[in-house]
């Protein structure tokens, strides 16, 4: 239910073509990277000698300051093939890519590309114009489309004139339904981007970045906001790309992403590339260890007696013009001892859902109680003394003080506490020694306790924000998106907190658009589409597709609208 098995066998370092394993893949501070594990996941033959080379990236290197992101750093690509580009935050993807596409100017190294003969050229550092003559394009986590616009309109949108009369336009119009044939990318063109799905918009972001003839094609994080199904087509759109002779940078934070659309695994770690290998000979474990530089032991997920409820909503609505905050009808439980996993595309009515927990919302009808007793109307500061803990969102905005140090973030939710304060003044002795006492062991890397927050790195000042939750035993915790945006070394820290808070007695609810997340936790799970919540059940007991058919509205013929109080 909990954990991945895999295949074992000794690995290899150069059995195939392309595979390289750098010196120190082995040294992981005396950890051994682990077995690698035969996948199905090699879409197409691997390059040879005589495939042609689209790129080539020889020594790069880019400092900022004293830090060091990119040192050194070769990378081909060759016609056909799909790389995986992988690393820890702050590992230095996104500097190579930045340097890629001009907006970065490397201090050593240079970058070459294939002309129309197949030549290698020189590509001109710095200048973005220069990467899109070049026939590389990219498509980005966050999308950059105009919704007032058309989808057809975006396709143009930069690169040519939306007022070209129609004979025009028909030629255009023309070559991108060719495109969309040809790729499998099938999208209402006239349709306008604000009333398209999710999945439907990212079509439209790489049908645009191919309306340039693109031969090198960047994919970052693209499944981060799509059902199981949408991921399921951009795979198959991948593979396609790929038989059509493209080479594609595929980033990706979720291993089985990765072993499921990829050739070849490229890993950066601390700016370096420090391993190189074919997908079909890698394991999400080996992968994963070669990422952080250790070991990165299970989640242990043990089994826990299910108690009273400290959580229970009762046909609450909450009225808005914004779906982020409008709930219909809900009703939900969270017992002691459980965690309940709330899965959904973003901006179903999980913000709304979050902010009525924590009491910034309050609901246009129906009940909510905290630990049996009713809590409609209570404010945070009311549902904080009733023992409900939060972690927020938006770590950056409303989880901490930017300007504020360590010690002062970590009370700050408790200032009526005596062990901080007295007849009003802060004890800051206390709060320095408290902050001592969280940072060792919540292990965060700082100066200490005057450190200031807003200099943190996102997993350290997440895991703050844990220690700061979970300091007082809490009754509830409710975690939205607790490991987004973190690395895999930071996100096992974080999963860990929460399954040890749930052993203690804890009922979490955890909201998450991540379902790797939420099928590694959750012992329950319920979707929320459109305000309505929708329970899916155990979720040892319901599979990948039957989630995303809800999360897309289809759940008629999978799971009626229910009260979700197993």
């Amino acid at each position: 239910m909990h954990s991945d098995s895999n295949g074992e066998k000794p690995p290899s370092a150069s059995t195939r073509s392309g595979v390289r394993l750098k010196p120190n893949l082995q040294e992981n501070n005396g950890a051994s990277v682990g077995a690698a594990h035969v996948a199905s996941a090699g879409l197409h033959s691997l390059p040879t000698e005589n495939t042609p080379k689209l790129l080539q990236l020889q020594n790069i290197s880019k400092r900022f300051g004293d830090t060091l992101a990119n040192e050194d750093i070769s990378l081909s690509l060759h016609k056909g093939e799909v790389v995986a580009l992988l690393g820890e935050n702050g590992a230095g993807k996104t500097t190579l890519m930045s340097i890629l596409f001009g907006h970065y100017v490397a201090e050593q190294g240079t970058i070459h590309y294939a002309d129309a003969q197949g030549v290698l050229q020189l590509l001109q550092p710095g200048n973005p114009q220069a990467a899109l003559a070049a026939r590389i394009g990219m498509v980005h986590q966050h999308f950059t489309l105009a919704e007032n616009l058309t989808g057809f309109e975006n396709i143009l949108l930069g690169s040519e004139n939306l007022l070209l009369p129609a004979r025009g336009r028909a030629a255009l119009r023309a070559r991108v339904e060719a495109q969309m044939t040809e790729s499998g990318l099938q999208v209402s063109l006239d349709e306008r981007v604000s009333a398209l799905t999710v999945g439907e918009r990212q079509r439209i972001e790489i049908l645009k970045a191919l309306a340039h003839d693109t031969q090198v094609l960047v994919l970052d994080e693209p499944t981060a906001v799509l059902t199981p199904q949408e991921a399921e087509g951009l795979y198959q759109t991948v593979a396609l790309l790929a038989q059509r002779g493209l080479a594609i940078i595929f980033i990706s934070h979720k291993l089985h992403e990765v072993m499921a659309a990829s050739d070849r695994v490229v890993v950066l770690r601390h700016g370096k590339l420090v391993g190189e290998l074919t997908t079909a000979e890698a394991s999400q474990q080996q992968i994963a260890e070669l990422m952080v530089g250790r070991e990165v032991p299970p989640n242990k997920h043990e089994h826990v007696e299910r108690g009273e409820p400290v959580l229970q909503l009762s046909a609450v609505n909450v009225d808005s013009t914004q779906l982020r905050h409008r709930l219909r009808d809900v009703s939900l439980t969270v017992h002691s001892g459980e965690i309940v996993g709330v899965a959904g595309v973003s901006g179903n009515g999980q913000a709304g859902l979050a902010d009525l927990i924590s009491g910034l919302l309050q609901p246009s009808s129906g009940e909510m109680r905290i630990g049996g007793t009713p809590a409609s109307g209570a404010g945070p500061r009311q549902l904080m003394a009733r023992g409900v803990a939060r972690i927020p969102e938006d770590r950056h905005h409303q989880g901490v003080v930017a300007a504020m140090n360590i010690s002062e973030n970590l009370i700050i939710e408790s200032l009526d506490d005596p062990r901080f304060q007295r007849f009003g003044v802060v004890r800051s002795g206390a709060a320095r020694a408290h902050a001592e006492q969280q940072i060792e062991e919540y292990d965060i890397r700082c100066e200490g306790p005057d450190a200031t927050v807003g200099l943190l790195s996102g997993g350290n000042m997440q895991k703050l924000i844990l220690a700061r939750a979970l300091d007082k035993a809490p009754l509830l915790i409710l975690a939205s998106q607790p490991a987004r945006g973190l690395d895999i070394g930071a996100q096992t820290d974080v999963y860990q907190r929460l399954l040890d808070a749930r052993k203690r007695g804890a009922g979490v609810l955890l909201i998450s658009e991540d379902l790797d997340e939420l099928f590694s936790l959750a012992d329950r799970l319920v979707v929320l589409h459109e305000g309505e919540l929708i329970d899916a059940g155990d979720s040892d007991k319901v599979d990948r597709s039957s989630i995303g058919l809800m999360m897309a509205g289809q759940h008629k013929d999978v799971a009626e609208p229910q009260e979700a109080q197993r």
